[in-house]
């Protein structure tokens, strides 16, 4: 608004300057941008990373697969927790030595991280696992996929407001320098003159 009545005010304006036209079409320019570039730029990227990141979410959903794990014995410690969407349970787990048998029916053996808080041998707990049995972090659902791209969407659209904003600054910033600029010259041609009797006559 400040724009457009900046150029209502400055429209047939005798005092206007071409700096001050300048501005004022820079603000409704970056107005404008702001207004509809933005919430475009975030519509697209966050459609684009829905679509990606549900890709990714059923792929991995389509290779990830939950197995039943049995304890071997404690190793005491924890390992360091690797999905980042983590339940608190699991990352209170506690480190176990244990078996499982991979969706390929490949018997397994190693160190786990099973979210239990005290486990005991023979105790059976879930696993997230690749085809051939080894362990990775739970599959990408839905919900959360989306959760993200909206973020991601946010985040484009107030980056794309924030370099408009930017950019408008900057360019007002120059057209200031430059009517400082002319101000000095036209002292510096009146400053020999000044406060003379009979200056122009």
């Amino acid at each position: 608004m400040r724009a457009l009545s900046g150029l209502w005010r400055w429209r047939r304006n005798p005092l206007c300057r071409a700096t001050d036209l300048a501005e004022a079409w820079v603000a409704l320019v970056a107005l404008l941008l702001i207004a509809v570039a933005a919430p475009v730029t975030g519509c697209l990227v966050g459609a684009a990373a829905q679509d990606s990141l549900q890709r990714s979410a059923r792929q991995q959903q389509h290779t990830r697969h939950p197995v039943e794990a049995t304890v071997v014995r404690g190793m005491g410690g924890v390992l360091p927790e690797t999905d980042p969407d983590a339940t608190s349970a699991r990352e209170t787990g506690s480190r176990v030595l244990a078996d499982w048998t991979a969706p390929d029916g490949t018997p397994r053996h190693g160190p786990v991280l099973a979210d239990l808080k005290s486990p005991h041998q023979g105790d059976h707990f879930r696993l997230w696992t690749d085809p051939h049995g080894r362990i990775t972090t739970r599959p990408l659902d839905s919900a959360t996929a989306t959760t993200h791209a909206v973020l991601a969407g946010s985040g484009a659209a107030l980056l794309t407001a924030a370099l408009v904003e930017g950019g408008r600054r900057l360019t007002v910033w120059r057209l200031v320098r430059r009517r400082y600029a002319r101000w000095d010259q036209a002292w510096d041609r009146a400053g020999p003159d000044w406060g003379k009797a009979g200056t122009g006559s």
